[in-house]
């Protein structure tokens, strides 16, 4: 007999139809002559609390801290211990001979399935294998099954899991204790509320700092005006207008006056400016012209779509996950967990299965048109060798992409489940078609040695462009063609006519706040809010949390009430008691807020999954460092 856990009931359904057996349905399992398949509900054994070890510890004392266990304490979580009874009875069954463990195909998934094994004690005698998929397609469970390889060379990975666990049970407890006890009445008094404990969290408190720094920058922030010159130039009829910058000739060069390379600090020398250029002649100095190509985006991981439906639909990343988790149990798309942009060399090679699936099943007329042009104007889809397939870029699992199946459960899904699919289906499509072209002319014109700077660009095809419509974003491409066609008339060391200058007002502008969104990706990004995409891609390192739990973490922040996310905009902004909370730890313990620092530990955890160092290293400098600050910290206060 075999034995398969999956991470949920509706899992184990789609197992029990990918091997096409017959199954009974028992309390809590699925049983065929062959084979039995059962489910965890989520986490089925916790951690224990520190009264579990001593009763004593339930009370929050200075000398009873900092909480270091040598060895820790787990058990069955209460509301869910009839399912842990039934998992272990099966794990224990003499006539197992295989057990499958078909968790989620990630660090969490692994670790609720090793608790389990762990305080279940399955059967010695039983072979135990891992499956791990990409999707839940028939074809992938099953290649999963043929394939499962021994759980044992999953260890890595279940150490960091166990490690990345014990790191945040550590730090929350010991400094949350440490914090409330040193400063939870001044708090309380500062904010006006009875009683406050002090939630301490690795990634958590981290992501509060990020934003109550934010908002502080942009609390203090003073805008700056300052001036710049514009002068019109050509015809009246095809006239076109360039902003004046300083370059070395100039006699602004280094000027005391200016405000930076292109603008001055008082209007009026502005205008002195603008009254030494007046009757004077322009020459065109530098005329370049150029074509430019733009590549289709690569595709999503999680984080990036996330943003995409904060931006889009104005959505919370956990209800975005809640949706492609859906989507990938409904078999639409491929796992949802993961922090790659690109596609294996192996996926990459059977491609065509997803776009066929696609073409022939998905009744959406806008798709199928995209991928109908595919065919006729016979674009490669040979991916191999581009930029989307990178075997490197993944660890886990690839980036998502729609399925090309399932899509007999399309017309079922709400219009916000729709259009997120629909994003991921047309990211996808993307690809495949050639890159965007446009024409540039950037003109420099000279003045008595004062310089003039202007250009014009064009998409003259659109290419990727005609499957990823961005109405703001071609505008903003598209500029008047007219300009650029007057631009591109002019000659090198030619007189234009100056028909007028004006003063233009500008004024610096403060940072922008966070959304929800846009902290995913600076979160991914080890707290840098990097807007430019390609940029993003190219410093991608060691971010903070993982792609399956920085939402999770935004909702707990604006659970506790640290944080405020407004419901139609997405803005997140700190409440009271989170700015309360992040002045104490900022003067008790800055590096706790440090992103670069939060970043570290994910890399070392994600060091310990690679075997790249020993469990124990990590955690004796987990140790070391939990009781060294407390040790400054009992000190100081």
């Amino acid at each position: 007999m075999k034995l398969i856990i999956t991470e949920k009931p509706s899992v184990a359904m789609e197992f029990a139809k990918a091997l096409k057996i017959h199954t009974t349905r028992k309390n809590g399992y699925l049983e065929s002559p062959e084979w039995l398949i059962t489910w965890c509900v989520g986490h089925l054994v916790t951690m224990s609390y520190p009264e579990k070890y001593d009763e004593n510890l339930k009370k929050w004392r200075l000398e009873t801290l900092p909480f270091l266990p040598e060895e820790y304490k787990y058990e069955v979580i209460p509301a869910v211990e009839n399912q842990f009874n039934i998992v272990q009875s099966l794990l224990q069954r003499e006539d197992i001979t295989e057990i499958y463990n078909a968790g989620d195909s990630g660090r969490e998934g692994e670790y609720i399935q090793r608790l389990v094994f762990m305080l279940a004690k399955p059967n010695p005698k039983a072979q135990m294998k891992r499956v791990w998929i990409d999707s839940q397609t028939e074809e992938e469970i099953l290649r999963g099954i043929q394939e499962a390889k021994s759980m044992a060379e999953y260890n890595s990975l279940s150490d960091s899991a166990y490690l990345r666990a014990k790191e945040d049970y550590l730090i929350g407890i010991n400094f949350s204790r440490l914090l409330s006890i040193i400063f939870g009445r001044r708090i309380a008094k500062e904010i006006g509320e009875d009683r406050v404990s002090v939630s301490v969290g690795r990634v958590m408190t981290c992501v509060l700092g990020m934003v109550v720094s934010r908002e502080r920058e942009i609390r203090n922030f003073v805008k700056t005006k300052y001036y710049k010159v514009v002068g019109e130039f050509g015809e009246e009829e095809n006239s076109f207008k360039a902003e004046w910058k300083v370059n070395e000739k100039s006699e602004y060069f280094e000027s005391h006056l200016l405000y930076n390379d292109s603008g001055f600090k008082k209007e009026d020398d502005a205008k002195n400016l603008i009254r030494s250029l007046e009757g004077k002649k322009a020459i065109v100095t530098e005329l370049k012209k150029s074509k430019q190509k733009e590549n289709a985006p690569l595709l999503f991981n999680l984080a990036e779509i996330q943003n995409e439906c904060t931006r889009n639909f104005k959505i919370k990343p956990d209800e975005t996950l809640e949706i492609i988790q859906e989507l990938y149990e409904k078999k639409l798309v491929t796992y949802p967990r993961t922090d790659a942009r690109v596609l294996s060399t192996a996926v990459a090679k059977e491609i065509g299965k997803h776009l066929n699936g696609l073409y022939k099943n998905f009744k959406d007329e806008e798709v199928s048109g995209f991928i109908k042009k595919m065919i006729d104007e016979k674009y490669s889809t040979n991916l191999v060798k581009t930029k989307y397939v990178n075997d490197s870029k993944i660890t886990d699992h690839y980036a998502i992409i729609p399925t090309g199946q399932g899509l007999e459960n399309y017309e079922k899904l709400s219009d916000l489940k729709k259009n997120v699919y629909q994003l991921i289906v047309k990211r996808f499509i993307a690809i495949f078609y050639p890159p965007a072209e446009y024409s540039k002319v950037s003109v420099t014109l000279s003045i008595n040695n004062e310089n003039f700077t202007t250009s014009g660009k064009v998409c003259v095809k659109q290419g990727f462009l005609e499957v990823l419509k961005n109405k703001a974003k071609q505008e903003a491409k598209n500029e008047d063609i007219s300009n650029l066609e007057v631009l591109a008339n002019l000659k090198k060391n030619t007189e234009v006519n100056v028909l007028n200058f004006e003063t233009k007002e500008a004024e610096t502008s403060p940072p922008s706040r966070y959304n929800s969104g846009s902290m995913i990706l600076a979160m991914e990004n080890a707290g840098k809010l990097i807007e430019d995409e390609a940029l993003r891609e190219q410093i991608k390192g060691a971010g903070i949390g993982t792609s399956a739990t920085r939402a999770a973490i935004i909702e707990k922040l604006e659970r506790i009430q640290y944080l405020a996310i407004h419901p139609k905009t997405q803005i997140i902004t700190p409440t009271v008691k989170g700015e309360a909370i992040y002045d104490v730890t900022q003067k008790a313990m800055p590096d706790m807020l440090n992103p670069e620092l939060t970043a570290s530990w994910e890399k070392g955890l994600d060091m310990v999954a690679k075997k790249e160092i020993e469990p124990e290293v990590f955690m004796g400098k987990l140790e070391k460092y939990i009781r060294g600050k407390f040790e400054r910290m009992v000190v100081k206060y």
